[in-house]
């Protein structure tokens, strides 16, 4: 298997990128020894050492502590066996030096005062992260230190129509209604306050550059109740906006139930496309073309239903993926709370061995330096 070996690597899987490697080189679509892998929601997710850490110190306590924040991220690394960490940060850690009052329980953020006027928008503060929010950045500065360049840091911000929705919704909803009733009666009120969350969540994403992050993930999970048009009109620009923070590095944009939107999720600047286990990598890839990445997609459920339902499922995502530059692989909406962290590590080192086994044979096909790719 050809590989570029300047690093530690993964010896035992017979690897010869390092995770760090891998994983950068499929953000900018160059060819990898293996297709590489994390799990969105892995900080945080099924960890006995993390769950002691939040009943003694809460989401908020772990988040504005350094030291801590750091250890959560890059515990799922030796846990899982995955090629990134991703920043222990809840979306709505911004909000808070806005002015935005918000406890965080088991079914998402509550705030004490929903946003419902023009004027409680305009009272929002927009602030300069390296100041209100320096803890998130030492945090970055600490994990970086701690994965010593064997797996690449993501930093994260929420995207600027789920913020809103939060805001607005005062809660978590399944359809954002009051949200949406909102963007369409107050237009103007809309624009201000994603405009003040795209600009905080610009800055936000800048300093965490600034501080070491490697790629930028975006989650505008609850976009996905937007139609194109609505989307284009009342969030794009201010998505584009956000993205501006990412500049230098890779970014990753995800929104959930967002295959109608995937063409404007690259319009706002995004090189790889976040896809949940609804969309089909190989259509997605059609739209797009070559020049976007895509990560996805299995069904965090396949792993909760154990090791055969995972491995069938990875396997189809590889042959959608069919050897590609720039395939990211990750669970569709993240880890399934429940789910035996022993078997995302098997996970993780099947996908790993799988999609190297996949490049050799194609290389051993096609001759030397041969890839698998199939065109969209």
């Amino acid at each position: 298997m050809k590989g570029t070996n300047h690093g530690p690597g993964d010896g035992a899987n017979g690897l010869a990128m390092t995770g760090e490697q891998r994983f950068l080189a499929a953000c900018r679509l160059e060819p990898v020894d293996a297709t590489p892998v994390w799990y969105m929601r892995q900080a945080g997710r099924g960890i006995p050492e993390y769950e002691a850490m939040r009943d003694r110190y809460g989401v908020l306590g772990i988040a504005r502590t350094p030291e801590l924040a750091a250890r959560a991220s890059v515990l799922p690394v030796a846990a899982y066996g995955v090629d990134a960490a991703v920043m222990y940060a809840d979306v709505m850690l911004p909000t808070g030096p806005m002015g935005v009052d918000f406890d965080l329980t088991a079914q998402g953020p509550v705030l004490s005062a929903p946003v419902r006027s023009a004027g409680d928008v305009a009272r929002l503060r927009v602030y300069e992260p390296d100041e209100d929010l320096g803890f998130a950045m030492e945090a970055i500065r600490i994990a970086r230190r701690e994965l010593s360049g064997k797996q690449a840091l993501i930093g994260i911000a929420g995207g600027p129509f789920t913020l809103a929705a939060y805001l607005v919704e005062g809660r978590a909803t399944r359809d954002q209604a009051a949200a949406r009733a909102f963007m369409y009666a107050e237009p103007a009120a809309w624009h201000d306050l994603l405009g003040r969350l795209a600009e905080v969540g610009r800055r936000y994403l800048a300093a965490q550059v600034r501080a070491g992050a490697q790629a930028i993930q975006v989650f505008d999970t609850w976009a996905g109740v937007l139609s194109p048009a609505d989307y284009e009109a009342y969030v794009l620009p201010h998505a584009a906006r956000l993205l501006e923070g990412a500049r230098g590095v890779p970014a990753i944009h995800y929104v959930s139930g967002g295959a109608s939107l995937v063409e404007l999720l690259v319009r706002a600047g995004a090189g790889i496309v976040g896809v949940d286990a609804r969309v089909p990598l190989a259509g997605t890839w059609g739209r797009l073309g070559r020049g976007v990445g895509i990560q996805g997609n299995l069904d965090g459920a396949r792993v909760l239903a154990g090791r055969e339902p995972a491995e069938a499922g990875a396997r189809r995502v590889l042959d959608e993926a069919a050897g590609r530059p720039g395939h990211i692989f990750n669970l569709g909406h993240g880890i399934v709370p429940g789910t035996d962290p022993a078997l995302l590590a098997h996970l993780a080192a099947y996908v790993h061995e799988e999609s190297a086994r996949r490049r050799e044979a194609a290389g051993a096909a096609g001759g030397a330096g041969a890839t698998m790719e199939v065109s969209p």
